[in-house]
């Protein structure tokens, strides 16, 4: 609910298909989700630079880089976590009535808080892409060496160790990482934007 009833929406006469139609796409939003390591921000970089080769207009929101800016004063705790994902929705929000194809990198451990991005999001069009690696596999490559400050307790409240992640039970699309190439599960990404009619 929104702590202000003196505020009134004002419609800007350029909407979103209009944008659309000058870009010369579409703008769902993608919602890419998995743990910490899985292969999101290689997997959003890589379908980024082949959407940019199509004539695509993005923007990836990273969930490590909100968090440099707009969401700097939020924690790891669930109810920082919720409020993390909703800015990021209502950000992505903004871009997909801009006219951009929004790409979320964000690990968003619980159904509940991606169920109400999918509500925020209901006319924008939002797609859940579960990127699926094992904790083991993430754990061993440990990109960032969180795992291991995590498995140390110098971090506290980290997916998978002492927090938990929930795994989608019917994502728009699963793509798995483990002992693949990063250019076959960007193409399995690229297959579902085709198929579904997502850009164009």
């Amino acid at each position: 609910m929104n702590p202000s009833s003196n505020i009134t929406w004002h419609a800007s006469d350029i909407n979103r298909q209009a944008r659309q139609l000058l870009n010369g796409h579409k703008s769902p939003v993608l919602w890419l989700t998995g743990l910490s390591g899985s292969g999101k921000s290689t997997v959003s970089s890589t379908l980024e630079k082949a959407l940019y080769a199509r004539g695509i207009r993005t923007f990836i929101l990273d969930g490590d880089n909100v968090r440099h800016g707009l969401n700097r004063n939020l924690g790891f705790l669930p109810a920082d976590r919720k409020e993390n994902i909703r800015r990021i929705a209502e950000v992505s929000k903004l871009m997909a009535h801009a006219g951009v194809l929004t790409i979320c990198a964000t690990i968003s451990p619980y159904r509940e808080d991606r169920e109400m991005v999918k509500e925020i999001l209901q006319q924008e069009g939002c797609y859940e892409i579960y990127i699926q690696c094992s904790l083991e596999e993430c754990e061993r490559r440990d990109p960032k060496g969180m795992y291991k400050k995590a498995r140390a307790g110098e971090i506290r409240h980290f997916t998978g160790i002492d927090a938990p992640y929930e795994a989608p039970l019917e994502p728009d699309l699963i793509v798995s990482t483990e002992g693949r190439e990063v250019a076959r599960s960007v193409q399995d990404i690229l297959d579902f934007l085709d198929r579904e009619s997502l850009l164009f």
